[in-house]
């Protein structure tokens, strides 16, 4: 029998999760009209529905913080999101709380509970995986948060992002252009929506240029990390498989590959041309400097805390959830070259 969840109570009813999560709870802050309150109530008896534990809770007034969860402080992709999103919500008068999961999942839920029972008043979410149970939970109970850079397979939360497949695209494109044929891709962990959708629409651009798309062609890394590059680049050195070039799921998964490269006497752009993504600070001081897609980092961070504000300030409103992709453009700088006999 499949459990009734909030968000049924809420549709059935006709008010916003978080509404129906106030009026089951006796709705402490007076927000939620009496003749309100005895409908979800009623619906709720109705349909059976029972509370789950990620429920209980729910914040009783407005603390003006703001939880911002990520995999990896470390990763420069980070602090410009962050930058961007806390001079939104600095102004707005809230202050922001970075915390950071190491990539666990456990973490991640002991973390985000944690600053629910302290009041936090939405959540920042960079963290998301591809089937997430506990972004499913926080959508379910009317938790004002925003993904940010990874999606879900449901789109149940509002999501800001960059144009994934435009950015593989352009890449595919440039190295096309400058005579490659043996074109490999280092992907990223294929739990993730950045790491499926730029392995899609590099199978897409191959076809599109009349390329054969081997199985081998796409070469998956445990994480976006620079270790990861080297294990996949290792591994790709090792198959035998002929490439000039190589279009990497991120910039430190290029580190990777170009240290790897090296180490085997291949060098870029000479031998073989890599392509980036996500254009991290220091990249173009790299000699060669690397050529990767440029994100609006600090506008995706800005964007996602305008869209949790709006989320927090107008809590009733049910309508379709915002799935924000913002433009990239190609840097091409000194990794990426004609190919070798060119």
């Amino acid at each position: 029998m499949t459990r009734v969840k909030l968000i049924d109570v809420a549709r059935a009813a006709g008010v916003h999760p978080g509404t129906a999560s106030r009026a089951l709870n006796s709705d402490p802050d007076g927000r939620v009209s009496a003749e309100t309150t005895r409908r979800v109530v009623e619906t709720a008896k109705r349909l059976g529905y029972v509370p789950n534990s990620f429920a209980r809770g729910l914040r009783t007034a407005r603390s003006f913080v703001i939880g911002m969860i990520v995999p990896d402080v470390t990763n420069p992709l980070f602090p410009p999101m962050v930058r961007g999103a806390e001079q939104v919500l600095s102004q707005a008068g809230y202050t922001l709380v970075l915390t950071d999961t190491d990539n666990d999942e456990a973490s991640e839920r002991a973390q985000i509970e944690r600053l629910r029972s302290r009041g936090t008043d939405g959540f920042l979410i960079a963290t998301a995986l591809w089937e997430d149970p506990l972004v499913e939970e926080l959508g379910e109970v009317g938790v004002p948060a925003v993904l940010i850079n990874r999606n879900t397979a449901v789109h149940r939360l509002p999501y800001v992002g960059c144009d994934e497949r435009t950015g593989i695209e352009v890449s595919v494109d440039h190295l096309v252009g400058l005579g490659h044929r043996e074109i490999v891709h280092l992907a990223g962990p294929q739990d993730t929506s950045t790491g499926r959708e730029r392995a899609s629409a590099f199978r897409h651009s191959l076809r599109v240029h009349e390329l054969p798309v081997d199985p081998d062609q796409v070469l998956i890394c445990s994480s976006y990390t620079e270790q990861a590059g080297v294990e996949a680049t290792t591994r790709l050195l090792a198959s035998g498989r002929p490439f000039t070039a190589i279009v990497a799921g991120n910039d430190l998964i290029a580190l990777g590959a170009l240290e790897t490269l090296a180490a085997a006497g291949r060098h870029a752009p000479d031998d073989v041309s890599v392509v980036g993504f996500n254009d991290l600070p220091l990249v173009d001081k790299l000699t060669p400097s690397l050529t990767t897609v440029a994100l609006p980092l600090r506008e995706m961070g800005a964007l996602a805390a305008r869209i949790l504000l709006a989320e927090i300030e107008d809590s009733d409103h049910f309508g379709p959830v915002a799935q924000s992709l913002l433009g990239v453009s190609l840097a091409v700088r000194g990794t990426s070259g004609p190919a070798p006999g060119r």
